[in-house]
């Protein structure tokens, strides 16, 4: 079974003038498979395409990506597709864009992740980060290669028990976790943080939005203080391979699992099933 495909054909290498390698100037998406298909591809595929106008990349061949994905997920029971894409293989040196360069596309297949199932079933804990995320409007909402916020975020704790740690930004304002998009349930409502200045515009978060309505839920996107996360009535985490964590416990506050929370999950659950 091929693994990895690398502009269409087999390979593990990529040339270290590859401006992916050596400036971090490209782009990638992490995607679930289940039993072959890929259940949230389009808002997948769709973030691909906005990032690619917006780092200024040719506009992306969905059909021969689409040709891709197809080969190396079709026997797939269950896994992980990550998609990247960089401005390609560069002779010169410096920032400038080079002209006509041509993009790099590698796809690889990996396993899935083994996360408890308890995270999902009875909530996880949550800490709080101190590295924060620096504004830059240009860069936000897409999934570029520079990670090093979330990386150095990651690197503050060890503890198996707390799979995720929330980052704010450099006002003091809740983002997201350091893979994840976080919810919080107030007033009948379903709040998101505003991602208009940095963060990454998750494809879950991005079907909540979309989806949950549907629930009869209310969603809105605002800003969102470390305040109000302290005093909301239930808080959850997601991404495109954990699906829906539930949050029990941040610091000395303890949160509980509703039906709303149940209702959001199995949505998800229905849409990876192909039952939406």
């Amino acid at each position: 079974m091929k693994k990895t495909l690398i502009n269409g054909s087999p390979s593990s290498k990529v040339s270290f003038s590859d401006r992916g390698f050596q400036y971090g100037d490209g782009l990638f998406e992490t995607i679930a498979i289940h039993k072959g298909r890929i259940p949230f591809y389009n808002f997948h595929l769709n973030r691909l395409k906005l990032s690619c106008h917006r780092l200024k990349f040719p506009v992306l061949d969905s059909k021969v990506l689409d040709k891709e994905v197809t080969e190396l997920c079709s026997e797939i029971s269950q896994g992980v597709l990550k998609i990247i894409l960089t401005r390609g293989i560069s002779e010169q040196r410096g920032y400038r864009i080079p002209h006509n360069n041509k993009p790099t596309r590698v796809l690889s297949i990996h396993p899935w992740p083994d996360y408890p199932i308890d995270f999902s079933k009875n909530g996880i804990t949550l800490r709080i980060c101190t590295t924060t995320l620096g504004h830059n409007p240009i860069l936000s909402g897409i999934k570029h290669l520079n990670r090093l916020e979330q990386i150095l975020a990651r690197s503050e704790w060890s503890d198996p028990k707390i799979p995720e740690g929330i980052m704010l930004d450099n006002k003091g304002q809740v983002i997201s976790g350091t893979m994840s998009n976080i919810f919080i349930f107030t007033s009948n409502y379903l709040q998101t943080p505003d991602l208009n200045n940095c963060g990454v515009a998750g494809v879950m978060r991005e079907f909540i939005l979309q989806r949950v309505p549907t629930l009869g839920i209310k969603t809105i996107v605002k800003p969102i203080s470390l305040n109000d996360l302290k005093q909301a009535e239930e808080v959850f985490v997601c991404n495109s391979l954990i699906g829906l964590w539930p949050v029990r416990h941040l610091e000395e506050i303890s949160y509980p699992i509703s039906t709303k929370t149940r209702d959001i999950q199995n949505l998800i659950q229905m849409w990876i099933e192909g039952y939406e």
